[in-house]
């Protein structure tokens, strides 16, 4: 095989590369220099003034895992469960009650590996007769308990809602 004489061989300096690899492991920004900057890292609280994009932003910035639904086709707690499965790409194999939702959200994360933190978005959770207040009071339960999971582990995990 002829050699390309044509461009010189360049080498790749490996400290270089070890730094560029550094860089952009490296989150953009902290999370004091964020929207987050005044909400605390363990907590389940109504979306208010936050924009979707900005906290995705803000997730993808701080090198955090961003999980959205947008649940205002559900009627259901089934109907609601299906969407949030779906949207965060749970397994096939994902039981479809709030104990599964619980496991979904810590146990298999949690085995594997570190990880950076969580934003969380549910938008538009239903406010029907056959998803009452209790399901909802139920649904962010879940996701309270989720935060104290994360929490004891020091893992930032915050969750914003919006109801319909």
């Amino acid at each position: 095989m002829l050699k390309d004489t044509t461009r010189p061989e360049v080498t790749p300096d490996p400290i270089l590369t070890i730094e560029r690899t550094a860089e952009m492991d490296t989150p953009l920004r902290k999370e004091s220099e964020t929207p987050l900057r005044g909400v605390r890292s363990n907590i389940v609280q109504s979306i208010r003034a936050f924009r979707v994009q900005d906290l995705q932003d803000t997730a993808r910035s701080v090198g955090h895992h961003f999980l959205y639904a947008n649940l205002g086709n559900a009627q259901t707690k089934q109907d609601v469960l299906d969407m949030i499965a779906m949207q965060f790409t749970f397994p096939a194999h994902f039981g479809k009650n709030f104990d599964a939702l619980y496991d979904c959200m810590t146990d298999p994360l949690h085995k594997s590996g570190p990880q950076p933190g969580f934003v969380i978005v549910l938008e538009q959770i239903p406010a029907t007769a056959k998803f009452d207040k209790e399901a909802r009071e139920q649904l962010l339960d879940i996701f309270r308990d989720a935060a104290d999971y994360w929490g004891d582990r020091k893992i930032p995990f915050r969750c914003f809602y919006s109801f319909l």
